[in-house]
């Protein structure tokens, strides 16, 4: 991380440049049993993906408005550092009908129609697996359409730190104002630079969710361990995970 980092994009090619193969963002649904690890360079490759789908597949411009209809997973992450390579803005369970685009999950579908605008689904099974047989009407789906897009991705017009980035449980914020906070916070959160690892159960409806869960280890140079459902997992699943993961701190609630 370096003091000219501005956005989470800048933070992210940072970590790239620093050390592409350290853990970045492991996954946990202690629903399903699933376990996803990415590394700083293959989570960066599905930003670009998914940049690139951004801007040459939906035609999203700097300033627009991305309904992240997602909870706390790798790929809600993804979408979120995604959209600020663009420079659209990540609206985290926004309004559908005020965006020009949707993403949504399996339970975000319905409330998604309500956008005039592209609408991409994922089914967040386990390892980004297309829906099956279809995806659900009104929708194409992004598992089958993200990876015709290259790994490389460079934007067609600068991304300004100070314009509007992220909006979450009413709250607006800048990309700077993102990397200031999550910069701020990292300390009391128990990131205390390279090599700290976050256990985090928060969801990614609040700030305190998103610092947690992608912004502070970002800006830290540390990492997540990022748990859904974890209110289904024992004490014991816990205390093992923390001990196998390396993790030194944690933000369960």
């Amino acid at each position: 991380m370096t003091a000219t980092d501005r956005t989470p994009a800048d933070l992210l090619r940072s970590a790239l440049a620093a050390d592409p193969a350290r853990p970045l963002v492991t996954f946990y649904d202690d629903a399903t049993g699933e376990r996803v690890e990415l590394s700083v360079a293959t989570f960066a490759n599905w930003v670009a993906k998914t940049a690139n789908l951004l801007q040459d597949g939906m035609s999203a411009e700097p300033g627009d408005r991305v309904a992240l209809l997602l909870p706390a997973h790798w790929q809600t992450a993804v979408w979120l550092v995604a959209c600020s390579s663009v420079g659209v803005v990540a609206d985290v369970a926004g309004d559908p009908a005020r965006a020009d685009f949707v993403v949504a999950g399996p339970d975000g579908i319905e409330a998604g129609r309500a956008c005039k605008g592209e609408r991409y689904a994922l089914s967040l099974a386990p390892l980004g697996r297309r829906f099956v047989p279809a995806p659900p009407q009104g929708y194409a789906d992004y598992a089958v359409e993200v990876p015709t897009y290259g790994d490389r991705f460079v934007p067609y017009a600068p991304v300004d730190p100070e314009e509007p980035a992220l909006i979450v449980a009413g709250a607006e914020y800048t990309g700077a104002e993102i990397v200031e906070r999550a910069r701020g916070e990292a300390e009391a959160l128990g990131l205390l630079g390279p090599g700290s690892r976050l256990l985090s159960g928060r969801g990614y409806d609040t700030w305190e969710g998103l610092s947690a869960g992608l912004y502070a280890p970002l800006a830290s140079g540390g990492s997540v361990v990022l748990c859904r459902h974890l209110d289904q997992a024992t004490e014991e699943t816990l205390t093992r995970r923390i001990d196998t993961e390396r993790v030194t701190a944690t933000a369960r609630t």
